[in-house]
């Protein structure tokens, strides 16, 4: 069965389903295969295979976020949200209000990229968590074995974690004593606070 007759047009194969439709067909115009919802190729599309073989997945929940400015003098002893609200990127929309909800049952992978400016080395410790609904994650360090207190320091915490559909992930700070000057870092350039994430499978 050979579908479409090698003229520049599209063609494709409408499943009519009950409550969705979906299709499966040939883009001409970008020479791509396509996987969607609905009956009209090119809209909605959930998977797109090029030429070349590379395959993308235009609604795959993925984000990346980071601060526009420092959030300063954080407090001591009590979890402090870091707070987002610029979005570099974010499909499918799934990030809002410093806050990443899972589209859908599955496996996740969450990045944080944070800098603190004026770490207190007479604190006890200082922690930065990835939350989510299932568990919590952590990075963290004794500034006491600082001989002074710190310019600049920055913390990667990489997890790969199952979250269920509408769990949500957002990042906290917490020192412990000493006193609360530390900076979380934001802005332009190399020196922000990112947080970013997708979905694995």
């Amino acid at each position: 069965l050979t579908l479409g007759g090698g003229s520049a047009s599209d063609s494709s194969i409408v499943f009519d389903g009950n409550a969705q439709d979906f299709h499966i067909g040939l883009d001409d115009s970008a020479d791509s295969l396509t996987i969607g919802l609905g009956s009209t190729l090119g809209t909605t599309s959930h998977m797109v295979f090029d030429a070349n073989g590379h395959i993308t997945k235009p609604l795959q929940s993925a984000f990346n976020v980071n601060k526009s400015a420092h959030q300063t003098n954080i407090p001591i002893n009590a979890d402090t949200t870091i707070t987002f609200d610029t979005e570099r990127f974010d499909q499918n929309g799934d990030f809002a209000s410093n806050t990443f909800t899972a589209p859908v049952t599955g496996k996740y992978q969450l990045n944080l990229n944070a800098a603190v400016l004026q770490t207190d080395s007479a604190a006890g410790y200082i922690i930065f968590y990835i939350n989510t609904s299932n568990k919590k994650y952590l990075t963290y360090i004794d500034p006491t074995s600082f001989s002074s207190d710190v310019d600049y320091l920055t913390f990667n915490l990489v997890i790969l974690t199952d979250m269920d559909a509408n769990d949500t992930s957002t990042i906290s700070f917490l020192q412990n004593n000493g006193s609360a000057q530390a900076d979380v870092t934001g802005g332009s350039g190399d020196v922000g606070t990112s947080f970013s994430g997708y979905l694995v499978c």
